[in-house]
């Protein structure tokens, strides 16, 4: 077994190119050298798959053998008990608390909060007015993570919250997320600052409502994680609390709004696939319930293969702790693997044409978890996996049932980078009607 030869050259402007355009240099650097390839990043080399027999390897390996990546980078937005940071025994412990408010009868208790959130924000788009349909799928799925996920009843509250998280987010820059050497305090006035005091913010008001729960406990996921307890029979810390509800946060808010967004144009640019869903969806008869639109098929598809078209994140990261076999190749410790989503997504043998939004291929053939990933995989897997699939699911279906989407631009959006995500540029335009019953 040899070393992996170098890949792009230039480790700050080849890091800035593929991030900023993964679509273009991704597939270029794949034909140029080869599956894998190495490539030299701010935080260290990084070899990148998107084969699914070396996908497959790296997520079936002994998860003890990975560190995650550049945790200096991710620590800031999740606090360092987040699970996205812990490793070992402390990971396993962290992962069997969080894993059962996300499946089961109790993630679908949420169903009417999804709904009705969704009715209320496309209510209130009805005016005929151009409006981004990114800003409509962030309130929505803002306010579901605050009332399922977080507890709030209190609209009030609910409100400074919603503020409280835009502030945050609004505050995050990719200059420290992706050059941690920019995680400096400069006298109160730089990025890294105004994000501290955004962190700060609503680390105050999470904890305020960890004391209300623990005093009236309810049926959302802050309620369950409080009345957990780890095989020693002790409670999870405050603070380990407040760090994962900020993991919920940042792993859930952005990434299911952008798919959201995502979905509203590929169904409303491609005619057959929304006369499909709306006639899958009218089967059910007026007012079905969300276990009953989660079941359908066809609009698991749709939602499937937006997640396969553009995904969120287009990597997923780990750092060895000991060197690994990968391609006929030897990863030293240290280095990072990288299975390709975006690869693997775009693999012409596993998805003909691709670029081709058509939800048919997923009723047509089972994809292994290999080959399909949108949410990474191995041990690390999202932990919120199942309850994105199911608001993105219902939140669909709840559009397409009630209201009439008027597409803004003729032309497709391109996606383009928003901090460590990818976006629709421009936000994909829409108009909003109520749509008419009969």
């Amino acid at each position: 077994m040899g070393k992996l030869p170098p890949g792009p050259r230039g480790r700050l402007l080849t890091t800035y190119r593929c991030l900023a355009k993964p679509f273009e240099f991704m597939p270029k650097w794949l034909a140029q050298y080869g599956d894998p390839f190495l490539v030299s990043a701010v935080n260290g080399k990084v070899a990148v798959t998107g084969d699914p027999k070396l996908i497959r390897q790296i997520f079936s390996a002994n998860p003890n053998n990975f560190d995650p990546f550049a945790p200096e980078a991710t620590a800031p937005l999740v606090g360092p008990k987040s699970v996205f940071l812990l490793t070992g025994d402390e990971h396993k412990r962290e992962r069997k608390l969080l894993m059962p408010p996300f499946h089961g009868e109790r993630m679908r208790a949420y169903g009417d909060i999804i709904v009705n959130t969704t009715k209320s924000h496309l209510q209130q788009a009805c005016d005929g007015k151009p409006i981004k349909a990114i800003d409509i799928t962030q309130a929505i799925s803002l306010e579901v993570i605050i009332r399922a996920v977080f507890g709030v009843q209190d609209d009030v509250l609910a409100d400074s919250f919603a503020e409280a998280v835009r502030r945050l987010t609004g505050s995050v820059s990719p200059l420290f997320i992706f050059a941690p050497f920019m995680q400096r305090r400069f006298f109160g006035i730089g990025p890294y600052d105004r994000y501290l005091a955004a962190y700060d913010h609503l680390d105050k008001l999470l904890q305020q409502q960890i004391e209300r729960t623990r005093e009236n406990p309810g049926e959302d996921i802050l309620s369950l994680l409080l009345s957990a307890r780890y095989e020693d029979d002790t409670p999870m810390p405050d603070s380990s609390i407040r760090d994962e509800l900020r993991t919920l946060l940042f792993a859930g808010h952005e990434s299911t709004a952008l798919t959201l967004a995502w979905l509203v144009d590929l169904t409303h640019r491609t005619p057959g696939v929304l006369d499909k869903l709306r006639h899958e969806i009218a089967e059910l008869g007026e007012a079905p319930a969300p276990d009953q639109l989660a079941r359908l098929t066809y609009l698991e598809a749709a939602c499937k293969e937006a997640m396969r078209m553009y995904p969120i994140t287009t990597e997923v990261l780990r750092s060895l702790r000991e060197p690994m076999e990968l391609g006929g190749y030897t990863m030293p410790a240290g280095t990072a693997v990288s299975p390709s989503i975006l690869l693997a997504h775009y693999s012409e043998d596993l998805y003909p044409e691709p670029t081709r939004f058509r939800p048919e291929r997923f009723l047509e053939r089972r994809y292994s978890a290999f080959e399909f990933l949108p949410f990474g995989g191995g041990m690390r897997r999202c932990i919120g996996a199942a309850f994105a699939m199911y608001e993105l699911k219902l939140v669909t279906a709840t559009i397409l049932a009630n209201f009439d989407i008027e597409l803004c631009d003729a032309n497709p959006p391109k996606a383009i980078r928003r901090s460590v995500t990818l976006a629709p540029k421009g936000g994909v335009p829409i108009r909003v009607k109520q749509r008419k019953t009969g």
